[in-house]
């Protein structure tokens, strides 16, 4: 299945203004029909919530194509999917192959979006998780912090985790489970109630089990994103682990680990949310 993925990461180095959230807040309720965010500038989760939203408006907006030529659906499962105005006159086969798939997550201050082009059968099976490498609340210790996810975790997940590894390497680890967790339920279209400890992914071994039944045809891409945001005139560098799962049909699962710059910037385009 040759769908090509493409991933934004957009990141916030300062709080939106009043005006600016006003404006934005407008134009997803007037755009994005199916978004639900209450109205409450002084809150910095309903202002990701509301730029998370308003991805996929800038995706199509970059593909020049006008807003009243495109529909958002969403599916039973609460997959969404994107299908534009295609000509009577182009080819019957690229109409069919002109949906457009994506998922979208954010976690402190990143906000990313995946999205793939195709069949619709081929592009709803695609989620992203983000996950900053830090503890909250601040100053918790990580190993404490580890110890809350526990029960989202296999006792083989656990082993990866133990506190003789080091507070460094406990919290790299969980996050990145964590973010494959995450990206994972999201692409099969599994609510926030979903029983993560269901779940298994043998980092070392590159496998991945679901109810003790290997995962077979997915794809997993894992990367770093690193940020340095403006706080109180000093600029805080934050880290963040992002993992994407997309269902390829392929006999077997595998993992990609994105560590060459040059080669992220291929598939993965950062923007920044500043003055």
């Amino acid at each position: 299945m040759d769908c090509p993925l493409l991933v934004w990461m957009l990141y916030l180095n300062r709080e939106m203004t009043v005006e600016e959230y006003e404006i934005c807040y407008k134009t997803m309720t007037e755009c994005v029909p199916h978004a639900r965010v209450r109205h409450a500038p002084e809150s910095p989760e309903t202002t990701r919530q509301i730029i998370a939203y308003l991805l996929p408006l800038l995706m199509m907006r970059h593909r020049r194509v006008p807003r009243s030529r495109w529909k958002d659906y969403m599916g039973p499962s609460g997959k969404h999917w994107i299908e534009q105005e295609v000509e009577p006159t182009v080819n019957p086969a690229y109409r069919l192959r002109s949906i457009i798939g994506y998922h979208l997550a954010y976690d402190r201050n990143v906000i990313g979006m995946v999205m793939t082009q195709g069949r619709q059968r081929d592009v709803l099976h695609l989620g992203i998780g983000v996950k900053v490498l830090d503890v909250n609340p601040a100053g918790t210790n990580p190993l404490v912090y580890a110890e809350s996810f526990h029960h989202r975790l296999t006792p083989l997940e656990l082993t990866f985790i133990a506190p003789e590894l080091g507070e460094e390497v406990v919290l790299r680890r969980l996050c990145l489970i964590l973010a494959l967790k995450q990206a994972y339920i999201k692409a099969i279209g599994q609510p926030l109630g979903f029983d993560w400890s269901r779940l298994e992914f043998n980092i070392p071994e590159r496998t991945a089990m679901g109810d003790q039944i290997p995962l077979q045809g997915w794809e997993f891409r894992l990367w770093q994103t690193n940020i340095g945001i403006l706080r109180n005139g000093e600029v805080v560098q934050e880290t963040y682990q992002c993992a994407l799962a997309f269902f390829r049909g392929s006999l077997e699962s595998h993992f990609v680990w994105e560590t060459d710059p040059k080669a992220l910037e291929k598939g993965c385009s950062s923007f920044r949310w500043t003055n």
